[in-house]
């Protein structure tokens, strides 16, 4: 996709200019800092503060036009009469508008459900010019299906079975089939929804689809974590006030420790390439009710062979290898950063989620003290590793998984024996 080729360009140039202001730790900080109120404020609406950026105001006339092009049969998706007919899928509030990308929260039959669009009018997306002079029968089902394949391929960077495909694409052909196909392009331009819409069958860890209404998707609704927040997530918002107390909070935090080294072991094992999360914070993270880890933003995760062509370029030292949270090392006599990544998620999540937790979190707990400094010791030689060599680092990742899983479990342990953790949860 040409558009994804250019922001990928984009990204690289910002993400080495970040990389050269490293050493520059006090505006790091403030960087920090007001990342942190901003995204607050989007979380809450805006607060007035992006009032030109995401109102009420302008989010109804997001959707208003978007029923508009529905009654004129220019789309149509699943939710579209819920929307703007039927009046069970009401608008809440905006969360979230920046660079065109939308995220709007409402409830759908009762339910809380998050509205998603990479650009707020239909007319955004790049048509399928055919579609005009094009009759339902007219064009052969085995190239429509191709050029669906083609479009996830050159998305995800990789290909993908068959029986995968299918369900992203329209085989009903009828009166609205038109509106059909240019809808269903409209969503495989937004790198989010075939990510979610293809993993959603394999991984409990990505949001799930819910449905659609042209380029809009709806997505499950769950609290994002916050870097602001004490444990980083509302267990209180997920499972209930039965989750306040210290006692609580050490054993929901191992529950979602353990998610999250579930989530990075399913990543990195359980598909037929890796998938690198390159932007790894709690706000792009949520957990069910029942403490499991979603990831909930995912427009910057690659699969291996994509992640590879993003970090191979030219560099005159290892910070011009740096794309967010994915680092290679710089080949200075081919002046070539490796296409191989020399850091992973686990040591991302070390570093970004579990140091903050287990530096303070699980004090006055029933965790015993020296299983306390245990934790701390591990997440620190986790997310610090001892050699910069990529393929050394990677053989010691096992190693690591393996060793906070162990003092996890263990901690689990003695919560059970103290009495203040409950196996199972109960919700």
């Amino acid at each position: 996709m040409p558009g994804a080729s250019r922001l990928l360009r984009r990204m690289r140039r910002v993400a080495r200019r970040l990389g050269a202001l490293a050493g520059c730790c006090l505006f790091v900080s403030a960087c920090w800092a007001l990342g942190g109120v901003v995204a607050f404020l989007l979380a809450h609406g805006g607060g007035g503060f992006f009032t030109g950026r995401c109102t009420d105001e302008q989010s109804h006339r997001i959707l208003a036009r978007l029923c508009l092009d529905y009654r004129k049969g220019a789309l149509t998706g699943d939710l579209c009469e819920d929307l703007c007919v039927a009046q069970k899928l009401i608008y809440r509030r905006c969360l979230y508008y920046d660079r065109g990308k939308k995220v709007i929260q409402a409830d759908w039959r009762g339910r809380p459900v998050i509205l998603k669009s990479k650009n707020g009018v239909f007319s955004s997306y790049h048509p399928l010019d055919f579609l005009d002079e094009m009759e339902p029968q007219g064009f052969p089902e085995a190239e429509l299906f191709m050029m669906v394949a083609l479009e996830i391929k050159n998305v995800l960077g990789l290909e993908l079975p068959n029986n995968t495909v299918g369900p992203l694409w329209t085989k009903k052909r009828g009166p609205h089939w038109k509106a059909q196909l240019a809808s269903m392009w409209s969503l495989l331009q937004q790198e989010e929804y075939i990510y979610f819409s293809v993993l959603q069958d394999f991984s409990k860890h990505v949001l799930k689809v819910i449905g659609s209404c042209g380029h809009f998707y709806a997505v499950e609704y769950l609290t994002a974590g916050h870097a602001w927040h004490k444990t980083l997530f509302s267990v209180e918002d997920a499972v209930g006030a039965s989750f306040s107390g210290i006692k609580n909070k050490a054993k929901a935090i191992t529950e979602i420790a353990i998610s999250f080294l579930d989530m990075v072991n399913h990543f990195d094992n359980d598909f037929s390439h890796p998938l690198h999360l390159c932007d790894i914070k709690p706000e792009n993270f949520a957990i069910r009710n029942d403490l499991t880890v979603v990831a909930i933003d995912v427009d910057m995760a690659f699969f291996e062979p994509k992640m590879r062509d993003i970090l191979e370029q030219n560099c005159t030292g290892d910070q011009d290898c740096n794309f967010f949270d994915c680092f290679s090392k710089c080949d200075l006599r081919s002046r070539r950063c490796g296409a191989e990544r020399a850091n992973n998620n686990l040591q991302v999540i070390c570093d970004k989620i579990f140091r903050p937790w287990f530096s303070m979190n699980l004090r006055g707990s029933d965790i015993s003290f020296p299983l306390q400094l245990q934790l701390q010791k591990a997440v620190r030689e986790c997310a610090q590793p001892r050699t910069k060599d990529a393929i050394q680092h990677q053989h010691n990742f096992p190693d690591s998984l393996s060793k906070l899983y162990h003092l996890l479990q263990a901690s689990q342990k003695e919560l059970q024996k103290s009495g203040s953790y409950l196996h199972q949860i109960q919700l």
